[in-house]
């Protein structure tokens, strides 16, 4: 087999010689970094925190960290700079690895205390984001990250890499938290690297694509494994449609993880643009963090075959959960059986087993991942765990067979006259009328009902949506009490990186003038 290569690739910029790398050049810059790092007195529990979009840099100061022991804190670059001065207080960081642009808007109040790391915004990333040039180059207050890395001796000592990255939750319901996982005893590691097979596909002859930010949990653990693991690696800077297809059949591409945002983006694709590209390497195409509306995910599957697999879980529990495409076509809508090593239950609220079929809240632990705490808010990790199972808040059920399927957030449920309606079961169906890019579904304020329902749309280009077509649509495809009472057409919806829509945004407004907030 030839020598493992990783590659930064965008459309512009793929065949650019100096953005691939070996593994053991990659392996060669890392024990520099872990010996610079352990000169510095990094050690075990410390961490250092990254802000970078997809970039070599970041596998390398990563994998470095580990090496030594300390946990990387991967920090998303959406973050504004009391976001990310919140997350570097919070997690301890001493170091911050940086992209030089991203560290433009940071002051010394924020970087104040750390030593600070300014890696060159590759230019492909810059072409991506249409970043100044000016901004790409490490400003003198910071020290160059290849400068230090060029001047600092191998570590010759064993890995300590007992350690991840903490990884911060997204702060839907108050200010994020870093889940830090305990240190796994061998027998964990060695699961852990078989659940990494399985269900993320890494094996030593995979060809992996990530086209989604290296920050977000999912994409971290595939490339930081694959690193180790997979033939090749080929990060994109940024998602474009187009692009993937050319990368695939460029690098002859065998998995890919994404998310459901990306097929809908996909599908738009004109039927000429859809067919340029040879797209017959896929073998495992994974895809999680979102809902994936039905009819998408059976397009997906008709254009590309029985490759696309799901998984669910969260930064918690890690991937408790996966379907096939077969386990999908008979059952659609399932998010799959329990994963090897993994314990699920649906409780209700009084902490009783649901029945086959009856919705309750999703409760799971992987046994062989290590416990985790919430750093620093230990009070806030016991508040999600029952019977020594947690939840990540969401509703579901499992059919006879033991498939679960998803209903809805906790958090997003919707009382409406006492009747319980989850907006996704609504989403689900507004996602099948024609016209519909994506929606989102939500409670508002309602002095007769407590509650009513909020229903936003965001339509394809030029399509003819107006608010009375949707509703008109709804009717008679669903229960009266779960039409929305209002829908708006919106020209895009916020989302995160990892696909979610960001709900809390367009919830709040309709609140603030309440004397409440459900």
């Amino acid at each position: 087999m030839a020598e493992a290569r990783l590659g930064l690739t965008s459309v512009a910029e793929f065949r650019q010689a100096d953005r691939s790398m070996s593994r053991r050049e990659l392996q060669a810059r890392v024990r520099k970094a872990a010996g610079g790092f352990a000169a510095m007195g990094m050690g075990s529990g410390d961490t250092v925190a990254l802000l970078m979009r997809n970039d070599i840099a970041f596998l390398e100061a990563s994998l470095a960290a580990t090496h030594v022991g300390a946990y990387t804190v991967p920090i998303s670059w959406h973050s504004t700079p009391s976001e990310v001065a919140y997350i570097l207080e919070d997690s301890g960081a001493k170091i911050l690895v940086a992209h030089a642009d991203l560290l433009v808007p940071l002051g010394d109040d924020v970087l104040g205390g750390l030593t600070v790391f300014a890696v060159e915004t590759p230019s492909d990333v810059v072409e991506a984001y249409r970043i100044d040039a000016r901004a790409a180059v490490p400003r003198v207050s910071a020290d160059s990250w290849s400068d230090w890395l060029h001047a600092q001796a191998a570590h010759t000592g064993p890995s300590k890499a007992m350690s991840q990255s903490m990884l911060y939750t997204s702060g839907t319901t108050g200010k994020p938290k870093g889940v830090r996982r305990f240190a796994p005893t061998p027998e964990q590691q060695r699961l852990m690297a078989e659940t990494r097979r399985t269900v993320y596909g890494v094996t030593p002859e995979a060809r992996i694509l990530l086209p989604g930010p290296l920050y977000h949990g999912a994409p971290n653990g595939i490339a930081l494994s694959a690193a180790a693991a997979a033939e090749l690696l080929v990060l994109m800077p940024r998602f474009e449609p187009e692009g993937l297809l050319a990368l695939i059949e460029e690098h002859r591409i065998t998995s890919l993880f994404m998310v459901p945002t990306m097929f809908v983006r996909l599908l738009g694709l004109p039927d000429e643009v859809r067919r340029r590209y040879d797209l017959s390497s896929l073998r495992f195409v994974l895809h999680a963090a979102a809902p994936c509306p039905v009819d998408i995910k059976r397009q997906m599957i008709e254009w590309w075959g029985p490759v696309i697999n799901e998984f669910y879980g969260g930064t918690e529990t890690g991937p408790i959960a996966f379907s096939t495409s077969a386990d999908w076509l008979e059952r659609p809508g399932c998010v799959g059986k329990a994963t090897d090593h993994a314990v699920v239950r649906i409780l209700d609220d009084s902490g009783n087993d649901c029945p086959a079929g009856v919705p309750g809240e999703i409760f799971a632990r992987l046994g062989h991942y290590p416990d985790f705490t919430y750093y620093g808010q230990e009070d806030r990790r016991r508040e999600i765990e029952r019977d020594g199972l947690v939840t990540l808040g969401d509703i579901g059920y499992r059919d006879e067979a033991g498939f679960l399927f998803l209903c809805d957030r906790k958090r997003d449920m919707v009382i409406i006259g006492g009747a319980n309606v989850y907006p996704a079961e609504v989403e689900a169906v507004l996602s099948g009328m024609p016209g519909v890019k994506d929606c989102a579904v939500f409670g508002i304020p309602d002095a007769e009902y407590g509650e009513a329902l909020m229903a936003l749309v965001e339509p394809h280009p030029g399509a003819p949506l107006q608010p009375e077509t949707v509703k008109a649509f709804l009717k008679g495809r669903l229960s009266g009490f779960k039409l929305p009472r209002r829908v708006e057409i919106r020209t895009e919806l916020p989302r995160h990186d990892s696909g979610k829509i960001q709900k809390r945004l367009l919830r709040a407004p309709y609140w603030q003038q309440a004397d409440r907030h459900i």
